[in-house]
């Protein structure tokens, strides 16, 4: 069968110009595969139309509008979700524009479709008490939970996307004073983050536990499971959520964590552009939601404090004829 324009230039994309010509990391070109893996479900299940068979012609505005809607309506996409998968296609037309002039039209097309307005959500994250209390349940008298300790002590400390942190390996670890962890985050752009004292001592007597400790061993991941093998995300959160589950605490998850990292660096008066870099952030703007929150947070706290002391004197001043009257000469003087 003779392939089809668009099976031509979407391998083209996934294969060659994502990572090639854009540099874009292996879990954002897996995020990029998955929308167009959900566009060809779709087009099977809603239009009858294989695979295979696709064509650029086909993949008009109106199919990709349809696309986003299904993915909201029928796989209760969130509009987050929505938007990520808009994004990827959005890509794939700026990226074909550029190959095929000829469809730059339709590409624009395409292009115009907006991203879907969300409502803001409120920033969820633990408490530092919560955190503690996550942190005391780890046994330490196993080896197991000595392991899991110094996840999630890593986790928190370093403020790391669950991606990054089952990225780590050996090598991305110094434990000399200054202790740091060198992270790898979204396009590829790495950060060195200081670890407090005592987690360093926790991965110190880790690392001599699992025999992680000579040269050879500097690639071996830092945190896998029996079979050597790195913990993926969803390993990392069901550790996570083990313990979560062993002090009542709901809705957990590894972003949770960084978000109450970032909470707490916000609430210890940390300069933002610290915490910026502190999260590899690509804009300020997303650090300052933290001290918006951290604001908000507060007015909430003064409302809840007692009023009366301030004594309410608007009243009689406006009884007070007399008082009034030279109020207003006062201000013509």
């Amino acid at each position: 069968m003779k392939p089809t324009d668009f099976s031509y230039y979407l391998s083209d994309f996934l294969t060659k110009y994502l990572s090639g010509q854009r540099n874009l990391s292996p879990n954002t070109i897996k995020s990029y595969r998955d929308t167009f893996v959900f566009l060809l479900d779709f087009i099977k299940e809603v239009h009858q139309i294989s695979p295979e068979k696709v064509s650029i012609v086909q993949l008009d505005k109106a199919m990709i509008e349809e696309f986003l809607l299904w993915l909201e309506s029928f796989k209760k996409n969130s509009i987050t979700t929505r938007n990520q998968r808009l994004a990827a296609i959005h890509a794939f037309f700026r990226y074909l524009q550029s190959q095929k002039p000829e469809y730059m039209f339709h590409s624009q097309r395409i292009l115009s479709i907006p991203i879907k307005k969300a409502p803001k959500k409120v920033i969820g994250y633990l408490s530092e008490d919560r955190m503690k209390q996550l942190l005391a349940e780890p046994n330490v008298l196993s080896i197991s939970g000595r392991r899991d300790l110094a996840l999630l002590s890593t986790l928190y400390d370093t403020g790391a996307r669950v991606q990054e942190l089952a990225d780590l390996t050996v090598r991305n670890i110094r434990l000399e004073s200054p202790a740091i962890v060198c992270l790898t985050g979204k396009g590829r752009k790495t950060r060195h983050v200081p670890i407090m004292g005592q987690t360093a001592k926790l991965l110190s007597v880790y690392l001599n536990e699992q025999k992680l400790t000579s040269p050879d061993k500097l690639e071996h991941p830092l945190f896998f499971n029996s079979r050597g093998i790195k913990l993926t995300r969803q390993g990392i959160t069901y550790i996570l959520k083990k313990y979560a589950d062993l002090c009542n605490l709901e809705h957990i998850s590894p972003h949770l964590v960084r978000h109450g990292k970032a909470m707490h660096m916000t609430q210890a008066d940390i300069n933002p552009v610290f915490i910026r870099d502190f999260l590899g952030h690509a804009d300020l703007k997303t650090t300052e939601i933290y001290s918006k929150t951290n604001i908000e947070m507060k007015r909430k706290a003064l409302e809840k404090m007692d009023n009366s002391i301030v004594p309410n004197t608007v009243e009689s001043w406006n009884q007070n004829e007399g008082l009034i009257e030279w109020l207003h000469r006062l201000g013509r003087d």
